[in-house]
């Protein structure tokens, strides 16, 4: 007995230095061990701590909720541990954790204003005197005792709904970890193949058996209906079961005539079609899912089904349900009698052949389903159920095979007769069909293996994963049409917008886009969690995931595995993927329809791509568990590298950014650099792309730029200077020519008239007057092409001007006829010459 006490003193003793230490951890969330039952760490107990002499009504009232909150999660805890449970009773499970958690952390939060509140009060009286200093009056001592004891009450409260919170996460990712644990062990369970000898002996041995157990069902069944069969109920019942034949046979003649898409329009605008499949969808589905329940709901009311059979019965009128809807799923997709009308652009013979075998598969998985109810119902032998699974899982995979071999051969019979003309449409192509194929032969693989739970659980995901894809391009296309289309243009939805807010046109077709992107986006995470649903991965584990990496966390013994690095690089590869697609959708959707210039746009997407990359790392190293501060001491240990080998890499990774940021030079912008001169196309993480006039790239390390000299030739504006240099015979009229120049300048339409054109005397020669002409354009791209326009304009000036031409000759004197008549053409053929090598190539 002494021991025992001694024991519970010290584990007391213990648990209130743990929670007095505690405080500077209390806001990091703590990472459960790879293993929560061998490695749960011990909570600590509300009831050990220390309570002040008096509780306010309101931190009782937060205790006894704390209390019940962890009695109810103490009971939880010990459930999962004692037993092996469900995955439905684990799912229950954390269904009841989830409102607990918000509710702890809402007490806690109630906690904050008020502790803080009690902080100021307290540290308005300032601190307590020191040794040698005059002691403080008995009210003021008074007054801090029952301050400081309403700081420790609501310190206290807190701690306690912190500790519970920190268990309750514990416990709901424990339940997440049991859950995934059990489905991988369920999904890889071996068990005899489809072709193994023992397993079809078991079978034959266990049909007897088997069969009397259906005739117990039978006279149950026959018991049940001769107990509750009433005329009353059997009105009922056959009421129900003609509506439901009604609804089924009608609803193939329902939607043409409600729905009308006339094969005489060729080319329907997109809203229209979009339309058109929706109504298709709804009245193609719609009726049938109606009638299955209405028979549900008869049979389930009448009570003339042993309980036994229910589930045949709801798999049966599920599966029905389940064919109508696949049928119109494709039906709005494909049309396949209406080619013009169709959303994907698919060869006929093509969506008629996906809507024959996708019923006919789903058809085969039905009744897989339905037998396989069945056999629950009669609580069949587990060689049975094994056979009946693998039998239909082989099945489907047959029909799926027989799907894709036809399309191969119908694909090489079409470009035998097309030849070189095939038509440019969407269809099974290579890697889609290669994907195809690796899961045909996975699943025989699995069945012939004896891992049928693997094979049947592969058929129904590649099936619900077709229809997930197909209902995520029609939500996006409708998403795109209707909530970004609505503001574009003149409809009329933008127009009442316009009018009523002042906004303008250009800003609506933004916000257009942005709004669908987000609901583009919204759709694709809903769609990830729908595949990754039967997996164990629920919105709950997504969120905490986020939390904690957006929040922190403590890291204790890393555990890495394969399958984590695996994970990590896929979780990678899918965020460097959505980067780039985010990135294309900036450059092709959102960044032209801003008015912003070509540097800025190229700015915006490459911070985006940096912002995704870095955000898929973390998250990748966050999955592996590794934490900031091992990746502190990772660059700690790379610095030395980065030092000496990676020196220069830096340097021009640090002036990328530099050069993305202030942004000196500019995509479009035309510099020298050096030797070289030509336009930026693009500004990378290294180095920076330069396109000269001769079409050649030059490349260009990011740190030239920033420590080198660059000449930006359009840094603050495009205005060209246009130079003109035109020579002519030293005997013209320096005022005429320099008329002619500004004349021909002015005239011209692209030359900008402020700042004024000048003419400029440059020099005077032996034989020439060189002159230049200075103007500027708004464009410095026009400015070759203006100068040579210029060029022509002045030289058919001079021309009419009869400077450099033939003039009259005088008569001609007998002492010097060669002086006195000098041949025009010779000045004029110099001045061509001259003309000819001022005048640019």
């Amino acid at each position: 007995m002494m021991s025992i006490g001694l024991k519970r003193l010290f584990g007391a003793a213990v648990i209130v230095l743990a929670m007095a230490t505690g405080g500077t951890s209390d806001a990091q969330p703590v990472q459960t061990a790879p293993n929560p039952q061998a490695q749960a760490p011990a909570q600590p107990q509300p009831q050990a701590a220390p309570a002040p002499a008096t509780i306010s009504a309101e931190t009782k009232a937060a205790r006894a909720k704390l209390d019940g909150y962890k009695a109810d999660l103490d009971q939880k805890e010990a459930a999962i541990q004692g037993r092996t449970m469900s995955d439905t009773d684990l799912q229950n499970i954390r269904q009841q954790i989830e409102p607990i958690i918000a509710d702890i952390r809402a007490v806690v939060d109630e906690q904050t204003p008020r502790l803080e509140a009690s902080k100021q009060r307290l540290s308005q009286l300032g601190p307590k005197p020191e040794k040698g200093q005059p002691e403080e009056s008995a009210d003021v001592a008074r007054d801090r005792a029952e301050r400081e004891a309403a700081v420790a009450e609501l310190d206290e409260t807190q701690r306690l709904g912190r500790a519970l919170l920190v268990q309750a996460e514990q416990l709901s990712t424990q339940i997440g970890d049991l859950r995934r644990t059990g489905f991988t062990r369920a999904l890889f369970e071996q068990s005899d193949g489809l072709f193994s000898p023992s397993l079809w002996m078991n079978v034959v041995q266990a049909v007897p058996r088997e069969f009397r157990a259906l005739g117990i069902i039978a006279e149950d069944a026959l018991e049940q209906l001769r107990r509750s069969a009433t005329l009353g109920v059997l009105l009922l019942l056959g009421l129900a079961i003609g509506a439901a034949i009604a609804l089924y046979v009608g609803r193939r003649s329902i939607a043409p005539r409600l729905v009308r898409r006339d094969r005489a329009i060729n080319d329907p605008s997109r809203r229209s079609r979009l339309l058109a499949a929706l109504g298709v969808l709804v009245l193609g589905a719609g009726p049938a899912i109606a009638g299955s329940w209405i028979v549900w709901v008869a049979f389930d009311s009448a009570d003339v089904v042993p309980p036994r059979l229910e589930q045949v019965g709801r798999a049966m009128l599920s599966g029905l349900a389940f064919i109508a809807f696949v049928r119109a799923l494709i039906d709005a997709i494909l049309a396949p009698d209406h080619t013009s009308w169709r959303l994907i652009p698919v060869r006929d013979a093509s969506a008629t052949r996906i809507m024959s075998f996708s019923i006919t598969l789903s058809t085969v998985m039905v009744v897989g389903k339905v037998i396989e109810a069945f056999n629950k119902a009669i609580a069949a032998a587990l060689p049975i159920t094994v056979i009946t699974r693998a039998v239909f899982a082989l099945a489907a995979a047959l029909v799926f095979a027989e799907l894709l071999r036809r399309f191969a051969t119908r694909e090489s019979q079409d470009e035998a007769c097309l030849g070189p003309y095939v038509p440019q449409e969407v269809d099974i192509g290579g890697p889609l069909r290669s994907l195809g194929w690796f899961i045909v032969a996975l699943i025989i693989g699995s069945v012939v293996g004896g891992y049928i739970a693997l094979a049947s659980f592969l058929v129904d995901q590649a099936v619900g994963i077709s229809i997930i894809i197909a209902l995520l391009v029609l939500g996006i296309a409708f998403a795109d049409e209707f909530i970004g289309g609505s503001l574009r243009g003149q409809s009329r939805i933008a127009t009442t917008l316009q009018a009523n807010t002042g906004l303008r046109r250009r800003s609506l077709e933004q916000i257009g886009i942005l709004v669908s992107g987000v609901a583009r986006l919204a759709l694709i995470i809903i769609a990830i969690l729908l595949v990754l649903l039967p997996w164990g991965i629920e919105s709950t584990d997504v969120t905490g995931s986020l939390r904690a990496l957006f929040f922190g966390f403590n890291v204790g013994d890393v555990t890495i595995s394969l399958s984590s690095i695996l994970i990590a690089a896929l979780l990678f590869a899918g965020g460097f993927t959505i980067t780039r697609i985010i990135q294309r959708w900036l450059d092709n959707t959102f960044l032209p329809a801003t008015d912003l210039d070509a540097g800025l746009r190229n700015s915006i997407r490459t911070a985006a791509g940096y912002v995704g990359i870095i955000t898929a790392g973390v998250v990748a190293f966050t999955y592996l568990g590794l934490s900031l501060e091992r990746l502190t001491i990772v660059a700690g240990a790379l610095s030395v590298g980065i030092g000496f080998g990676l020196q220069s890499i830096v340097n021009n990774f640090i002036s990328g950014l530099i050069l993305l940021w202030e942004r000196p030079i500019r995509v479009g912008d035309l510099v020298v650099v050096g030797d070289g001169e030509g336009y930026v196309r693009r500004i990378n993480v290294r180095s920076t792309e330069i396109q000269a006039f001769d079409r050649s790239m030059l490349i260009v390390p990011n740190s030239n730029l920033i420590s080198g000299i660059v000449r930006n030739r359009v840094r603050n504006d495009r205005v060209g200077r246009v130079l003109v240099s035109v020579p002519v015979p030293r005997a013209s009229d320096p005022d005429h020519v320099a008329e002619i120049m500004r004349k021909a300048a002015l005239a011209h339409r692209e030359v900008m008239s402020e700042p004024n054109p000048r003419v400029l005397f440059k020099k005077v020669t032996e034989n020439t007057i060189d002159f230049d002409l200075v103007c500027f354009v708004d464009d410095i791209d026009a400015a070759a092409r203006v100068s040579s326009e210029l060029y022509f304009d002045i030289f058919r000036g001079l021309r009419k001007a009869g400077i450099g031409a033939p003039a009259p000759a005088p008569a001609p004197e007998p002492e010097e006829p060669e002086e006195k008549a000098p041949k025009v053409e010779d000045k004029e053929d110099e001045t061509l010459t001259l003309l000819k090598d001022k005048t640019p190539a």
